[in-house]
């Protein structure tokens, strides 16, 4: 079995108090997640979360099984969510086959054995981003396209938040055990993401950024409401949050971040809100 993963183990909010830029980004930055012809893995110990990458170039690649997940396959007792985020790819899951276009989804059920990434052209590869949690029972496999998106439109432009959330892998839409995800995409001159801010201590999460413009970044927030620290970051590249730190950013442009997330539950609107003048 493989071994190639990375791991990042879970602190608290008092461990957080005293990190350096280094530290923090050590710890909650994911900083390289795709890489030419390879699968790439980093699990967090909050809520045992792994986030990956998957860029088929010259070859097609399987779902590796790292030997820290003691299990006979990945999916043994994981259920898998799938975002493409570059060109045109097939993924196929116990051998049925599903084309992904840019931005669409596709939900795997514990139990599957077998998961293989394609790119349909070597100049053009397909990039799939993913998150996969701990699963109870299996769920039916399922790709989402963006028109099957549950959408909702929050912010204003005057706040330098207006954006489109596309709710792709959740409860509304199709079944899973504690595995959310979707994508929140920022209209042009908006740069803030989830402000008002909010935790959820049911759940922990990881925010994916991309489509950030050549020579721009985003600057993500997180901590607890009053003892809040930054990271920069930059295009496709993860952070992850623990239940108890707020989770948001801005960006130097409008840009697309991924959301992921699992825990206790999966209501979506289960959140604690923070007021923007409390924050610290």
């Amino acid at each position: 079995m493989e071994k190639d993963i990375e791991m990042r183990y879970a602190l608290g909010p008092e461990d957080v108090k005293r990190m350096n830029t280094n530290q923090l980004r050590d710890n909650f930055l994911v900083e390289n997640i795709f890489e030419e012809d390879a699968v790439k893995l980093t699990l967090s110990y909050y809520d045992r979360f792994i986030i990956g990458g998957a860029m088929p170039v010259n070859k097609s690649l399987q779902l590796t099984n790292p030997e820290n997940l003691k299990a006979k396959y990945f999916l043994e007792r994981r259920e898998l969510g799938i975002i493409n985020v570059g060109d045109k790819g097939t993924i196929t899951a116990d051998g049925a086959e599903y084309e992904l276009e840019y931005k669409e989804a596709l939900y795997i059920g514990r139990g599957t054995k077998e998961v293989i990434f394609f790119s349909q052209d070597a100049q053009h590869s397909a990039k799939y981003y993913f998150n996969s949690a701990s699963a109870h029972q299996s769920y039916p496999t399922r790709k989402i396209s963006k028109n099957e998106a549950e959408i909702v439109e929050m912010g204003s432009a005057s706040a330098a938040n207006h954006r489109v959330i596309n709710k792709l892998i959740v409860n509304s839409i199709l079944p899973t055990c504690s595995l959310q995800m979707g994508m929140t995409e920022l209209r042009s001159g908006s740069v803030w993401n989830t402000m008002p801010a909010h935790v959820h201590d049911r759940r922990m999460e990881v925010y994916f950024y991309f489509e950030v413009a050549e020579g721009q970044s985003v600057c993500h927030f997180m901590g607890e409401p009053q003892e809040t620290r930054h990271i920069w970051v930059q295009h496709e590249q993860a952070i992850i949050s623990p239940n108890w730190s707020i989770h948001s950013g801005a960006g130097t442009s409008n840009y697309c971040f991924i959301w992921g997330m699992a825990g206790e539950n999966i209501d979506y609107t289960d959140m604690d809100h923070c007021s923007i003048t409390d924050l610290k």
